[in-house]
């Protein structure tokens, strides 16, 4: 007979538009609570990652196979028992349904705050793919979560370590040990 682990495995995406900060705030999770670590950006097919370098939006046809990868990777995750957090922006409430399908009690930190700051991130940023072209179709897309989604909305003017700090005690994490 299977049993459910003694600890269950947690799995938390760190979500916001490009630029706010996911991915340092992710890894500063990890970091601290042992958590596996994954950037969606890195699941995105070269297809899309092409049409983002030319400042084409991504739209649902382009993401959807990318978010079921996602999800198949949280899924896969939780049958090993291993906590994980992972940077997505997971701007609509659909997308976010789709990456619950592989952790249905995945906890969502949305790293909120105005366009003209993430504008400001974005310009002084090199080496990534989003140009900053495409931040305003992120925030016409982005829907914030909804009252019966699991998480919390942070204001991103903190540091990242405070941000990662906030998260960890609000979502009831414990530290790795060490």
């Amino acid at each position: 007979m299977d049993s459910a682990p003694a600890n269950p495995a947690r799995h938390v995406v760190v979500m916001g538009v490009s630029g706010c900060g996911k991915s340092t705030v992710a890894r500063l999770i990890a970091e601290r609570t042992g958590f596996l670590f994954a950037d969606a950006d890195d699941y995105h097919s070269e297809e899309n990652v092409d049409r983002m370098r030319r400042g084409v939006p991504l739209n649902d046809s382009d993401r959807i196979p990318w978010l079921n990868r996602l999800a198949w990777w949280l899924a896969h995750q939780d049958r090993l028992g291993v906590s994980t957090v992972l940077a997505c922006s997971a701007l609509r409430r659909s997308y976010r349904d789709i990456l619950r399908s592989g952790a249905p009690d995945l906890a969502f930190v949305h790293l909120d705050g105005p366009m003209q700051v993430i504008q400001l991130r974005l310009a002084h940023r090199a080496g990534h793919y989003m140009p900053a072209s495409l931040l305003e179709s992120q925030y016409a897309a982005l829907e914030p979560l909804q009252a019966d989604e699991h998480g919390l909305v942070l204001d991103l003017s903190q540091t990242p370590d405070q941000l990662a700090g906030e998260a960890i005690d609000q979502l009831g994490l414990t530290p790795a040990a060490g």
